[in-house]
């Protein structure tokens, strides 16, 4: 890597290759391997593993690898063959079983022959299989058929199985229900939380060589975990593309600046929006409820009126109503007649003007979020192109608006929200 004797690092700190040296045992991650070593080598039954992509399984598999073997043979599939025959032949080779002959259960005869020999030598067998959402019906009803090997008193193989939440759904079903009671134990490797994520970093570098004071700024930090979700592949790619960027810039700290260059170029694709973390918007996304960074500070994300008397009293409180687009525009024409052109404000989105929905949809979002009464729509009808945009706040000096901007970690269809000038947009 090129920015390594910048940062005097001795290798990439971010890479996303799983290497074993980069292993995080923060958040839990150290404990979730612990109880998954005896899960798998003391308990009977099938343990699964599931998490979204780039959680950190893989790693997590590589771990238990090098862990393992102490213990016995360990089988790790990588990429799950479509056919139960080739997951047979793949743990036969791993054993070194000789020739199977062609047919499933002469495959199968060896292979419980051979597990009868481990068994008695004191030995253990685990199959890894990573990928398992991936796996058809099929295959997943072979591996059920595996976990029935059996000596008189104890489970011949011990299995592993990891995936996407995807996983999860697959055994939900009714024609899973054999295979999903065979799991003994469910692990679920959540993504790492705001807190967790800054020890991460600080780890990833010094584990790299790193021996200065701490490269990320708090700024940087929140917007980094906004972006990634706390998902590792991803914090790592945006750590990354923001140490370059501090590299290009002469920089030897990365700072919000730097981190968002590193989301705009890293141009991160949306997550499964049925599990609520991301969004559907004019065919990108929104990510929402990443103010977690603003409320610490102390400063409210939105502003309520007064409770009266009679609310204390506990008379009903009326419901405010929610303004339409054509009533947001208009009072957004009248703010911009009255505010100073020195006056700034953060701009979320523009598209065109028939994009209603798209519109809308932002607004709803970002209303649960910030102050409703800071959120405009405009239109603009610049070179004959008719646009609507999404704007907040109304700030007297740039620096102002740059502290409220550092303070969200919010990515929007166009990209990552930024400061402009009231005079700008007149």
């Amino acid at each position: 890597m090129i920015y390594l004797e910048h940062f005097g690092l001795s290798e990439a700190p971010f890479s996303i290759i799983p290497y074993s040296d980069f292993f995080f045992a923060g958040a839990r991650r150290g404990a979730t391997l612990e109880a998954l070593i005896y899960a798998i080598t003391q308990e009977e039954g099938i343990v699964k593993v599931s998490g979204e992509v780039g959680s950190g399984k893989t790693m997590l598999c590589r771990m238990l690898l090098e862990r393992l073997p102490e213990f016995g043979e360990t089988v790790y599939l990588a990429a799950p063959s479509p056919s139960y025959d080739d997951v047979l032949r793949v743990i036969a080779d791993e054993l070194k079983i000789g020739p199977t002959g062609s047919r499933t259960h002469q495959v199968m005869n060896s292979l419980y022959e051979r597990l009868l020999e481990i068994y008695a030598s004191g030995r253990r067998v685990v199959v890894l299989i990573d990928e398992a959402h991936a796996m058809p019906a099929e295959t997943l009803e072979g591996i059920r058929l595996l976990s029935n090997l059996e000596s008189s008193r104890h489970k011949l193989l011990h299995i592993a199985l990891f995936g996407q939440p995807e996983l999860d759904e697959r055994l939900g079903e009714r024609s899973m229900r054999q295979l999903k009671d065979r799991i003994t134990h469910n692990f679920t490797l959540e993504p790492l939380r705001r807190d967790d994520i800054g020890d991460y970093l600080n780890f990833r570098l010094r584990a790299a060589g790193y021996r200065g004071p701490d490269l990320f700024t708090p700024r940087a930090i929140r917007l980094i975990a906004g972006a990634s979700r706390g998902l590792s592949r991803r914090i790592n790619v945006l750590a990354d593309k923001s140490l370059l960027a501090a590299f290009s810039d002469g920089e030897h700290r990365v700072d919000s600046r730097q981190a968002r260059a590193a989301i705009r170029d890293a141009r991160l694709s949306p997550l499964d929006g049925r599990r609520g973390r991301f969004m559907a918007v004019a065919g990108a996304t929104v990510v929402a409820a990443l103010l977690g960074g603003w409320m610490g500070a102390g400063r409210p994300v939105r502003t309520e009126a007064p409770v009266t008397a009679e609310e204390t009293a506990g008379a009903p409180r009326p419901a405010r109503r929610t303004p339409t687009l054509g009533e947001r525009i208009a009072a957004t024409d009248e703010w911009l007649k009255n505010t100073p052109d020195s006056h700034y404000f953060i701009q979320f989105f523009s598209t065109a003007a028939g994009n209603l929905s798209s519109v809308q949809l932002l607004v709803d979002e970002l209303a649960a979020q910030l102050d409703p009464r800071q959120i405009r729509v405009y239109r603009s009808r610049l070179s004959g192109s008719d646009r609507l945009g999404v704007i907040y706040g109304d700030f007297a000096r740039r620096a102002e608006a740059e502290d409220a901007l550092a303070r969200l970690s919010v990515i929007t269809p166009a990209g990552l929200p930024y400061v402009r000038a009231v005079g700008k947009l007149k």
